[in-house]
């Protein structure tokens, strides 16, 4: 009897091993499956994923075309940012940015940065940015952008110079005014690059100031 007995434990026990040695490689199996179908769903999504253009824009820009985006600043508080080739040229990051108009200049040919101001038109004086604007060479691509105020210095010529760059906005920017504009020195047509939005106290997304205007797009590289 207990010779029956220790071959009916071992068989019980040999049954309970083979029991759960199937039960763990089955959790193993589905560990295992689980693991490679989240790896092939991770490649799917980042398959799917839609691609990152330069300067963060909504589409790839053709050949020979500079990628750019840009904003206004956002009432006194949050400056203005100009990118262009995935080079952010001016934003209160980077802290070259200030009340006023803020200006970056590229190379048409190239894509490359040439420099970046910006002017006081509220509390400043207009002379140093005309003769900065007089002073932008043929073939320079002009990025301009508002921060708080860009038009209360304004006057007759700064405007003028900045409509030959290709503005149809800048003969009616009033104070407080969002505005961001892509032109260049030597454009012989108005740039369908401008976005404008008045300030208006029954409209404004903020208490003195409209909401932020924004733009992206693809400038053309100059030809010889």
């Amino acid at each position: 009897i207990g010779a029956a007995k220790l071959v009916v434990v071992v068989a019980i026990f040999l049954f309970t091993f083979y029991v759960i040695s199937q039960v763990f490689e089955i959790k193993m199996d589905a560990n295992l499956g689980h693991i490679f179908a989240r790896s092939a769903l991770d490649a799917a999504a980042r398959s799917t994923k839609p691609p990152r253009y330069k300067c963060g824009i909504s589409k790839a820009c053709p050949e020979k075309h500079f990628a750019f985006k840009m904003a206004s600043g956002a009432a006194n508080v949050v400056g203005p940012k100009i990118c262009v080739e995935d080079n952010v040229l001016m934003s209160g990051v980077k802290n070259n940015v200030g009340r006023g108009i803020n200006v970056a200049l590229v190379n048409g040919k190239t894509g490359e940065p040439l420099d970046t101001k910006f002017f006081d038109m509220w509390g400043g004086d207009v002379a140093p940015f005309i003769e900065f604007l007089k002073s932008i060479q043929d073939g320079t691509i002009v990025l301009m952008g508002t921060y708080d105020d860009g038009a209360t210095k304004l006057n007759e010529e700064a405007r003028k110079l900045i409509a030959e760059l290709g503005s149809t906005s800048i003969t009616n920017l009033g104070f407080r005014d969002n505005w961001v504009f892509c032109g260049g020195k030597g454009i012989k047509t108005k740039s369908p690059f401008e976005q404008h939005i008045k300030n208006n106290k029954d409209t404004n997304k903020y208490e003195g100031w409209p909401e932020v205007v924004e733009m992206e797009g693809c400038i053309p590289q100059k030809q010889d």
